[in-house]
């Protein structure tokens, strides 16, 4: 993982479900933790998503926030 993939993954857009539309680092943390005991997708999305998950579960969202789009 470079800056780049996560740079890409704050700005990833949610492209389906009840948060479509929503960046992925607004998504709520149960919706991750909820994905996270599912299994994440095998994909980009996937491995975004759990990115942006550990991001969440280690406090880092705040600090990461200046770099959305």
């Amino acid at each position: 993982m470079d800056n780049k993939d996560l740079l890409d993954a704050i700005n990833q857009v949610m492209p389906y479900g009840k948060y479509k539309g929503r960046q992925l680092l607004d998504l709520p943390e149960h919706y991750l933790v909820w994905y996270h005991s599912k299994g994440f997708p095998q994909s980009k999305l996937g491995s975004q998503l759990a990115l942006i998950y550990e991001v969440k579960l280690n406090g880092l969202e705040g600090m990461l926030r200046r770099f959305q789009h």
